[in-house]
Order: structure tokens, then C-alpha cells, then sequence
């Protein structure tokens, strides 16, 4: 029996990679409405009490405006704007990040989709502070590097115009909104500190965590924080490490683009006590729409809650 899906914001960067992906599909039917109709509460009211579930491609406060219209619906909802990211009544869509995840997300009615600069972060901090090798009050920060296409329509306009800029630092104010998700997620007591770059080219991301290992309980080496990483992501759907190289020359932010896959890697010196964590993924696949469609799987019963299988 096919799924009655509604994708509220389909036109949005995010919502046409959705669409794209379940367009076809013969286990769902796409609620779609004409241009004249996206923007009428009427009939996105209607469109989202028809859908089984609903994913929301939306600013904030429209997201907030949709699940308002939804009421004491039964429609389940993914939510991929900010908006309900730490909010303790909604499921966070990263189904590797803990054990059991995927099964919250799986039984959830209320599914808030990760960022992709938090993806990546979480990804690599929440393992050692569940492992008990980074405290919850430790200075944190990342630093990442995303494609052009994560800012949306007006920064993709801005990249593909004549003269568009090669990179700029964005965030230095550190009032960035992936901030709060980030602490809650990464279980951390303070905001880290946050330092996100955009550069010219359309997508592809990479997320880093400086570590000074000596300031760390029990001065872990590399291959600990290598081996804590393993071990959290063994047998995990989309998420693997890379086999321990902490010489490694170069990360490509480009390198898994076009997967829904991400591939974290322990980097550094030994001699120096110094790590630098690493996190690549697509910021339109693992970042984006390939989490949404990973948690609408799940949700639809189409993946299996709890059994963690290479992804192909």
C-alpha cells in the first residue's frame, strides 16, 4: 500500500531533492500542488492533513505555521528547517548518532532533520562524549568548509553570477543558528566555537574538530579517538570510518558528493598530541535531503529500526 507524502516547500533546494528522489516511487504518492496554490493556507491545510506524512522544506516560522495547521492531526511530520531541531517533543533525524536513534526515528511522529555543518559535528563529538574521553564542559571548536549550494536560492544566485567570490567566513559573530543544535546534540555544556566558510563550488562539505590531546582526561592517543569512533559506527547505515591515517595529506570536501553516505577520519600527530577530526559528506545528501528520505524510510517502515546494514 502506498504512502500519501506531501512535500511542504517542494519548489526550495532541498524540496525538489526530495521530490526528485521519491518521484516515481510506486510505495508512494506524492501530494503536489500548482503555483498558484503553494502559498494558500487553504489548500496546504488540506494537502497536509490528506498526507501520511509531511516534510517540511521551509523558513522557520512557516514550518511553525504548518505544524500549527496540522493540529491533533495523525499526519507525521519531518521538519528540515531549524525550527524544532532541540525541542525535546520531536525526534532528531540522525538515525547513526546514538543507539536506538533509528528506532526513536522509526516510532517518532515529529522528525526535526539535522543540518549539515551539525551532521558532521555531531557525528564526530557526540561518539567521544558518550565514550566518556571528551567532558561535557571541554572547549569545543569546528571549523567547516560547505558548497555554495547549502545557503539556498540566494546564495546559489550569488556564486553563479559573473564576479562571484572564490570563499568568505561567514558566522565570526558566533551567533550562528546551528549553535544550539550542535550543543544539545554534541551534549555539550557551552556553545562550541563555530567557524563555517562557504566556497565556489555547488556542494560537497567537510567538518573539523581540533583536539589537543593532552588536555583531554587520561591524555588519549589517535588511535583511541579512532578506535571510540569505530566502535559507536560499526555496522552503521550511512555513516563509516575511514581506516586510521593520521599522516593523511589532503581531504577532499567534493569526495562523496552525489551519496547519502559520510565518511569520518582521525588525523594528526602523535609526537605533537594534537588531532584534527574530520567529517566529509554531501551537504544535499547526508546534510539535506538524503537524511529527510533516510528518516521517511524508517518512519515508513520501508528500513529496518535497529539493524545496521552497509549502506549500498
Amino acid at each position: 500500500m502506498s504512502a500519501k507524502v506531501f512535500i511542504d516547500g517542494e519548489a526550495g533546494t532541498t524540496g525538489l531533492q526530495i521530490y526528485r528522489r521519491l518521484a516515481g516511487r510506486a510505495d508512494i504518492e506524492l501530494i503536489r500542488l500548482d503555483d498558484a496554490a503553494r502559498k494558500a493556507a487553504g489548500a496546504r491545510r488540506d494537502a497536509l492533513h490528506a498526507a501520511d506524512l509531511a516534510i517540511l522544506c521551509l523558513p522557520d516560522d512557516a514550518a511553525r505555521e504548518a505544524v500549527a495547521m496540522l493540529g491533533n492531526a495523525p499526519t507525521r511530520v519531518i521538519d528540515a528547517s531549524t525550527a524544532h531541531r532541540t525541542d525535546p517533543s520531536w525526534v532528531y533525524g540522525f538515525p547513526e548518532m546514538t543507539p536506538g536513534q533509528d528506532a526513536r526515528v522509526a516510532a517518532a511522529r515529529l522528525v526535526s532533520n539535522p543540518g549539515c555543518y551539525p551532521t558532521g559535528a555531531i557525528a564526530l563529538i557526540r561518539p567521544l562524549r558518550e565514550a566518556g574521553i571528551l567532558p561535557a564542559d571541554h572547549p569545543v571548536s569546528i571549523n567547516a568548509l560547505s558548497g555554495y549550494t547549502g545557503g539556498g536560492k540566494a546564495l546559489i544566485a550569488e556564486f553563479e553570477r559573473e564576479g562571484a567570490p572564490s570563499a568568505f567566513v561567514y558566522g565570526l559573530g558566533q551567533g550562528h543558528k546551528h549553535l544550539p543544535e550542535m550543543t544539545c546534540h554534541g551534549l555539550l555544556d557551552e556553545a562550541p566555537i563555530f567557524v563555517p566558510q562557504v566556497g565556489n563550488f555547488a556542494q560537497g562539505m567537510i567538518v573539523q574538530v581540533p583536539v589537543h590531546l593532552d588536555r583531554l582526561p587520561g591524555r588519549p592517543t589517535l588511535a583511541a579517538l579512532h578506535e571510540a569512533l569505530s566502535a559507536h559506527y560499526e555496522g552503521a547505515a550511512n555513516v563509516s570510518v575511514a581506516p586510521f591515517e593520521p599522516g593523511r595529506a589532503r581531504l577532499d570536501p567534493e569526495m562523496l558528493n552525489g551519496t547519502d553516505r559520510m565518511e569520518l577520519h582521525v588525523c594528526g600527530s602523535a609526537a605533537r598530541g594534537k588531532a584534527v577530526l574530520a567529517a566529509v559528506l554531501d551537504n544535499l545528501g547526508k546534510g539535506a535531503s538524503g537524511a529527510a528520505v533516510q528518516s521517511l524510510e524508517l518512519m515508513l517502515g520501508r528500513a529496518a529500526a535497529g539493524a545496521r546494514t552497509a549502506a549500498a
